[in-house]
């Protein structure tokens, strides 16, 4: 699980220009949104897309995300369970 995690943040580093921050400054149980990372909806609509490519995941409602994107924890631990590939 820890290398995913690992690979998780270095993908939203990735897909999110978030250039300034690296993977073990991001807390594995801050918020995403708001606090924490302080990501925005347009940010949401990169992960969706993320997960769907490199995972296999697509989300058909949109307020599970808001559920999924709590924390990168909790991220990970629904792509452990739910991907494609």
């Amino acid at each position: 699980m820890e290398e995913m995690i690992l690979k998780l943040k270095q993908e939203i580093i990735e897909v999110l220009n978030l250039e300034d921050i690296k993977p073990e400054e991001i807390d594995n149980d801050a918020p995403l949104f708001g606090e924490g990372l302080g990501l925005d909806s347009i940010d949401a609509l990169e992960l969706i897309v993320l997960m769907e490519k490199n995972y296999g995941i697509k989300l058909q409602d949109p307020a599970k995300g808001k559920e999924i994107f709590k924390s990168i924890n909790v991220m990970a631990d629904y792509i452990q369970k739910n991907r494609t590939r």
